[in-house]
């Protein structure tokens, strides 16, 4: 539930108890004032009964006194009757003249009165002339006069009006009702507000708890969503936020691992070719080359040493621009039959001179054109063959590519038959410095840095590069290219 509409609702409720209270209120000050429940009525009678009435009525009431002590044979004349009627409509009163047990006269106005039992009944000492009656749901307050006609009939004269009674009920009541609401509203206001800000402030307080953790350099709890309303989504987000800063607070320190790792093993790979060229430079110093084969021999060795050196710097220095993704990439279509052939033919001397045979696997389908940085793909190529020919030992060398197509990419195997990688080392094969394992294995040369390459470099393609070996039988890697007409389409 949003807080806007909690708070609507709040609102509502507010005026909904406040009301029923106040009904309640009202009735309960009634019965404890009174006693009764109907003596509500009796209030209503006591109250009109003392309420003066208007000149307008008190003349025409007078008057009809008058003709009722004087001449009342003239209270039969219905002419005379309607005149003083016709008075009283300016101010809602009406006029009933009654003789005996029928009425003489009745203003349309009072179709409610059917009877004359449903009046006060005939009072020679006119001591009660004015209260109030109720008849049905109706209510009436009247003036009254009782005589006498010439013929000795019971007579009577009332000057009528109907009137509210819940109207005299407000205006009594209204200081006492005015005060109870206003108690009313103020409690229901504060037991509402009570609610809906604790509903609001603590969860609020939890952020701000939050807030003070991370301030802190603490990351290791957890911010729970209370509601679905607003704060409780701003507390999913915040969590969010707080997880995403952990991830990236570990992987800087990932980082910072992998640095020092980084370093730990350049500065190995650095020593041992320095060391060694240190050693033939002292050897030439000392005269220790003492013939033109041996010091061809010397400066061979030292020129590998410094050319293996320089592998190591440009492969650092590669991977730490792929990894801050400061290398630009020139994508182009690429048939990748054609360009594996043209790798092959362009390495077929190195092959052929350390006794490799390479084998090549197409079919008619083979003819898709992929989205591809030509200079960047030959590295990854490179990078695989290398960790290849590194691990063969047996006397039959064989490299394999393949190419399979798919409905969403083109999928390359560069298959070997040589030792294979240990199951528990496959997973790690591709890890930034990974060099615990023996396709990492530092007697075998080389900066440990390649496949981690060619991994970024097939992620920036787009695709997906993993590992398949059995040991003693062979290794197989794998890796994914984009179809260039899919990448049209999308763009």
């Amino acid at each position: 539930m949003s807080i806007r509409l909690r708070m609507l609702l709040s609102y509502t409720a507010m005026l909904v108890v406040t009301i029923g209270l106040f009904i309640i209120s009202g009735l309960l000050m009634i019965l404890a004032i009174t006693g009764d429940m109907g003596s509500i009525k009796h209030l209503f009678a006591n109250h009109y009964s003392h309420k003066p009435i208007t000149a307008q009525e008190e003349s025409v009431f007078l008057d009809l006194k008058y003709l009722a002590l004087k001449q009342p044979e003239q209270l039969l004349d219905e002419d005379t009757l309607k005149a003083y009627d016709e008075q009283l409509k300016d101010v809602q009163s009406a006029l009933i003249i009654r003789k005996g047990d029928s009425f003489v006269y009745k203003t349309d106005k009072l179709k409610s009165i059917h009877s004359v039992k449903n009046l006060p009944r005939f009072e020679p000492s006119n001591i009660h002339i004015r209260d109030t009656i109720s008849y049905g749901k109706y209510y009436f307050s009247y003036v009254k006069f009782d005589f006498y006609f010439n013929d000795k009939d019971l007579g009577s004269i009332f000057v009528i009006k109907k009137v509210s009674p819940y109207v005299a009920l407000s205006k009594n009541l209204f200081p006492i009702l005015i005060g109870v609401l206003l108690i009313l509203l103020i409690v229901t206001n504060g037991i509402l507000n009570f609610l809906v800000t604790k509903s609001i402030v603590t969860p609020l307080s939890a952020l701000k708890l939050a807030t003070q953790k991370i301030r802190d350099g603490n990351l290791n709890f957890k911010v729970t969503a209370r509601s679905n309303d607003e704060i409780g989504q701003l507390s999913v987000a915040y969590e969010e936020m707080r997880q995403r800063l952990k991830e990236s607070i570990d992987l800087q320190l990932k980082y910072e691992e992998n640095r020092k790792e980084l370093i730990s093993n350049i500065s190995h790979d650095l020593r041992t070719p320095i060391t060694a060229i240190k050693g033939y430079v002292e050897g030439i110093k000392d005269g220790v080359a003492d013939s033109p084969q041996k010091m061809e021999s010397y400066l061979s060795t030292i020129y590998n040493r410094a050319t293996d050196m320089d592998a190591l710097i440009d492969d650092l220095f590669l991977f730490s621009k792929l990894d801050l993704k400061k290398i630009q990439f020139n994508f182009e279509e690429i048939d990748m039959v054609r360009y594996i052939n043209y790798f092959i033919e362009e390495l077929s001397w190195e092959f052929e001179e350390q006794g490799i045979e390479v084998r090549f696997h197409i079919n008619e389908n083979n003819q898709e054109l992929v989205i591809a940085d030509r200079e960047k793909l030959k590295r990854v190529f490179v990078n695989i063959i290398q960790n290849s020919i590194k691990h063969m030992k047996s006397n039959e060398k064989i490299i394999e590519f393949s190419i399979e197509n798919t409905n969403e990419f083109i999928k390359i195997e560069i298959r070997d038959n040589g030792n294979g990688i240990e199951p528990t080392s496959i997973p790690h094969i591709f890890d930034r410095f990974y060099r615990a394992d023996n396709a990492r294995n530092a007697l075998t040369g080389g900066s440990g840095l390649g496949l981690a390459i060619s991994k970024q470099i097939i992620h920036e393609h787009g695709g997906e590069i993993w590992v398949e070996s059995e040991l003693q039988k062979g290794t197989s890697i794998f890796f994914t290219l984009q179809y260039a007409k899919k990448v049209r389409e999308v763009n």
